[in-house]
């Protein structure tokens, strides 16, 4: 008998060798009708870095109560930003863009052993088919590249979650990397200047005051730890001086509040409201935690607080939009992957 152990021949070679980077952000649904807005906001209302409190105290609530009326409300608002030629949302055209670009900049990095992906956390294309398909593609090396500027534990650690449970059930592990928190990084602070900047030359009008509108979380997060509104300050701070104003016209608030809790402050609805009742005329915002413009930007701020102000006094009013696939967007991006890919290529 010939125990002589053999390898099935679709087996005998195994591919390495390679680079992969997956960009991920956070989700966008398939959809704006009841049903895939509800899978998109259970996936991500049941994610228990977004939302701490006890399973027994909000799994009724989220399931009897959110889930039966949400989906078809914020599905209107997605209708009003839906990408209706591809039948997506924005964040996931605008992500597809920046990896596209970013896989044309980094040709013959590495000597062209470098794969780019994208992924959503929540939604298509998800984390686990992506990671699956850069192994397929030989990377026994990825970078993980969170999309957001400052860390937070419901941004950038459940995105890394998501990639850790998918490496759990690998045999063959690829080596991974995280890319660092790029809140400070003088790239980044050039490219929203230049920006900011470019936005508000188009306008027809001097704001008297710019927000900085970044993304809210419950106080109690800052509290037990979460370093993302010191991360938030200092890149409001760095952006203020690198524009030349002072704090008075640049002011740093936090948007997108849920539910019944203390969130970060000051809150920028009723930032905006008070500013036009105050007799402040003109006004733009700008939103520099977010990569891409998506339903917190366009709809909430461009839509919610436009007409918040105008309707309390206000006279103009702007929103400068995010960095995205620009070139100063993608400059951004590729610096901060050439920085964490130093020792690899």
């Amino acid at each position: 008998m010939n125990l002589k152990p053999s390898l099935p021949p679709d087996h005998a070679t195994i591919r390495s060798g390679r680079i992969g980077v997956l960009l991920m952000n956070l989700g966008t649904p398939e959809g704006t009708s009841y049903k895939p807005m509800r899978a998109y906001l259970k996936e991500f209302l049941s994610d228990r870095r977004v939302i701490e409190e006890p399973r027994w105290k909000w799994w009724p609530i989220l399931n009897l109560i959110i889930l039966s009326t949400r989906p078809s409300r914020k599905g209107k608002d997605y209708a009003t930003i839906w990408n209706n030629e591809r039948d997506e949302g924005p964040l996931k055209t605008i992500t597809r863009a920046q990896t596209e670009k970013l896989a044309e900049r980094l040709k013959g990095l590495g000597g062209d052993r470098i794969t780019v992906d994208w992924a959503m956390r929540y939604g298509l294309p998800d984390v686990k088919s992506r990671l699956k398909a850069l192994l397929a593609q030989g990377c026994d090396r990825i970078l993980l590249v969170p999309l957001y500027p400052q860390y937070a534990a419901p941004t950038s650690a459940t995105a890394c979650d998501q990639a850790f449970r998918a490496l759990m059930e690998m045999r063959w592990q690829p080596t991974v990397r995280v890319a660092h928190p790029y809140y400070a990084d003088p790239t980044y602070i050039d490219a929203l200047a230049t920006s900011i900047r470019a936005s508000l030359g188009k306008l027809s009008f001097e704001p008297e005051v710019i927000l900085c509108s970044l993304h809210g979380m419950p106080k109690e997060y800052l509290l037990k730890g979460d370093p993302y509104y010191c991360q938030c300050a200092v890149t409001a701070r760095l952006l203020r001086e690198k524009l030349g104003l002072s704090e008075e016209r640049f002011r740093l608030t936090f948007q997108s509040r849920f539910g019944p809790d203390e969130w970060l402050q000051p809150y920028t609805d009723e930032t905006v409201k008070t500013l036009a009742q105050g007799g402040t005329k003109s006004l733009a915002i700008v939103a520099p935690g977010f990569s891409a413009d998506c339903l917190e930007t366009l709809e909430e701020l461009d839509g919610e607080n436009r007409e918040i102000f105008l309707h309390n006094g206000g006279k103009d009013f702007a929103y400068l939009p995010c960095l995205n696939d620009s070139e100063e967007g993608m400059q951004v991006i590729e610096a901060v992957v050439r920085r964490e890919l130093m020792g690899w290529v």
